[in-house]
């Protein structure tokens, strides 16, 4: 089991209140939270994480022409498409033996740095930190707020605000002046994405073999006004992040159980070396260690494995309490890898996806999402690996590898050190983020300024080695290819919120198979089969209550801000119809605007 260690004694008699969150609100999809909540022992009994969604991409995919696999699966998702794009063309230039030219690499991970930031922001100071913004502390936790308005911010030289509470103002829905900003900061950042990949959010000038972009100079000092334009947000951001979750550990003695679970943590890495990466997946473990973002397991803050091989070999569907029939049965696709390693049934390669539509029952089936796995062979264990929210996996992965050693970031002893240039008001400054304690709400939502600071310093490196190619005439962005008859690939990337792997295999011409799997299903999934909840589920059960409402105008809070920290996206967790629903009581209002200020 994954899940927290019970609370010391003296107890009282439980105080039990079902209670659900369905949707969850500000994010895409159909995801259900569903608790048994103890008012008596302040704290969360029982949790359940559901998706009412069926996507159905691995069934539709079959008999398609694999050069269409990176335009249809960036359909999966209208949040991260390009991730899924970019991933698809990494698996297919696997299976049809390719790499693209360096230019090529290039103007892909500068549209990717340009994705990280805009959806970053957008989420984190949109989203995210309305559960932390003054309104929604004033209606949660009144005495806190008091406090916030006596406490001063430690970071304020940077951002600018006296107090905590200033903080929580400035991010404020549709008022707060941080609020605005953040919305203004994602258009440009949206601009910058769409100079490399066309349009946003489904690519228009990414293929397999290499891009559609002209690499003119006017492209890349565009995106270089725009990315110094922003660098004094991100700045400002990680000061203000830190100041406002500093202070709940210091005012809410206990928060960080908030959230916290067992360190599972999961990053397939990033932004690939065009002088090291050939797609081979023969020599994966080597390009894949080149990537700036080191992939990596981490298992109670130990680095399992950095080897894209191993990561790849050891990941496990598993249905536990999802609506599918089982394939262990079926004949598999891929028997061997191309070293020669067994690929076990239950390997993405070999799943075959047989929706079963039933009710919704928690001690039975409950959810359109599987049950990822990663297999721990030294204690025969599947493990329940999250991502973090995306950027705390890949600064801890990163940090513990310490493997990233280029002009801006650079990983060592459990830190990761970012340097940014001169703003337009705020001096060259270098951001250091450590290895933390827990993995917890709190540090999941830490970590994403640190990663919007982190793609801001490695697209400068990309621009200057893009410069460097242009003017040295390097300016091919394309390798043809031929699709063969038969093949396997895969592609391993990071989506905004975390893991992204797709699985391809090709016979006759055409997709066999194929599987991708984004970072929901590994966060959101159900039980499995050995009882073990998923990633939300174990964050949220048994976590402590600090919200001061009782049940009658109880917002869950404390909820939603675990939930939330794990950048939840449901769309590509798995459309369909379940027949006639029924209204359940809501009992969170889905944002708080102006008219609650």
């Amino acid at each position: 089991m994954t899940t927290t260690e019970s609370r010391p004694t003296g107890r009282k008699p439980a105080q039990l209140v079902d209670m659900s969150w369905d949707p969850i609100t500000r994010i895409i999809g159909n995801l259900g939270i569903y608790t048994k909540i103890d008012f008596a022992n302040r704290e969360v009994a029982e949790c359940h994480s559901t998706s009412s969604l069926f996507r159905g991409y691995s069934v539709f995919m079959k008999g398609k022409d694999p050069r269409d696999a990176g335009f249809i699966t960036s359909r999966i998702c209208g949040i991260c498409g390009d991730n899924h794009t970019t991933c698809s063309n990494y698996a297919q230039q696997m299976a049809y033996g390719i790499k693209p030219p360096p230019m090529a690499e290039h103007i892909t991970n500068l549209g990717e740095a340009a994705e990280y930031m805009f959806d970053h922001t957008i989420f984190q100071d949109n989203l995210v930190f309305v559960d932390f913004c003054e309104a929604m502390v004033k209606s949660t936790n009144p005495g806190l707020l008091a406090r916030a308005e006596r406490t001063d911010a430690p970071r304020g030289e940077i951002h600018g605000f006296r107090t905590i509470a200033d903080i929580m103002k400035a991010f404020n829905p549709f008022e707060g002046e941080v609020y605005k900003e953040a919305l203004r900061v994602s258009r440009v950042t949206r601009e910058m994405f769409c100079l490399m990949e066309g349009r946003h959010v489904h690519p228009s000038t990414l293929y397999p073999g290499g891009v559609g972009t002209m690499p003119q100079p006017s492209v890349f000092t565009d995106y270089l006004s725009r990315l110094m334009h922003v660098i004094d947000f991100i700045k400002k951001a990680v000061a203000m992040n830190d100041d406002v979750f500093d202070f709940f550990y210091e005012a809410l003695p206990g928060y960080e159980e908030v959230g916290r679970r067992r360190i599972l943590l999961g990053c397939w890495g990033a932004w690939q070396d065009p002088a090291v990466v050939d797609y081979r997946y023969a020599s994966m473990n080597e390009w894949g260690k080149a990537m700036y973002v080191t992939p990596g397991v981490i298992v109670d803050g130990e680095l399992v494995t950095n080897n894209l091989i191993d990561i790849n070999l050891n990941m496990r569907i598993m249905l536990g309490s999802s609506y599918y029939d089982d394939w262990v049965n079926e004949q598999p696709f891929v028997t061997h890898d191309p070293l020669g390693n067994p690929v076990d049934m239950r390997h993405p390669w070999n799943q075959t996806t047989v929706p079963v539509p039933q009710k919704r029952e928690f001690d039975g089936n409950y959810s359109w999402v599987m049950s990822p796995r990663w297999y721990h062979k030294e204690t025969d264990k599947h493990l329940a690996l999250d991502t973090g929210g995306g950027p705390l996996a890949r600064l801890w992965s990163t940090a513990l590898s310490g493997l990233v050693d280029t002009r801006y970031v650079k990983a060592a002893n459990g830190k990761v050190r970012i340097q940014l240039p001169k703003g337009e008001s705020l001096p060259e400054t270098t951001l250091e983020w450590s290895i933390p304690k827990w993995s917890n709400t709190l540090e999941r939502d830490r970590a994403r300024p640190y990663f919007v600071a982190y793609a801001a310093a490695m697209a400068l490196q990309f621009l200057e080695e893009s410069m460097e190619l242009l003017r040295a005439g390097e300016t091919k962005v394309f390798q043809d290819f031929e699709v063969p008859d038969e093949a396997i690939g895969c592609g391993f990337h990071e989506a905004v919120r975390g893991v992204l792997s797709h699985h391809l295999v090709i016979k006759d011409k055409k997709i066999a198979n194929y599987h991708p799997y984004p970072p929901t299903p590994w966060n959101a999934s159900p039980r499995d089969i050995y009882g073990t909840p998923g990633p939300y589920e174990d964050a949220v059960q048994g976590q402590p209550i600090f919200e001061e409402n009782g049940p009658d105008d109880f917002k869950g809070v404390d909820i939603m801000r675990t939930v939330r920290s794990f950048d939840p996206c449901l769309p590509c967790g798995v459309h369909m119809y379940m027949g006639k629903g029924k209204t359940l009581d809501v009992v969170h209002s889905p944002t708080y605007g102006a008219s609650h200020g």
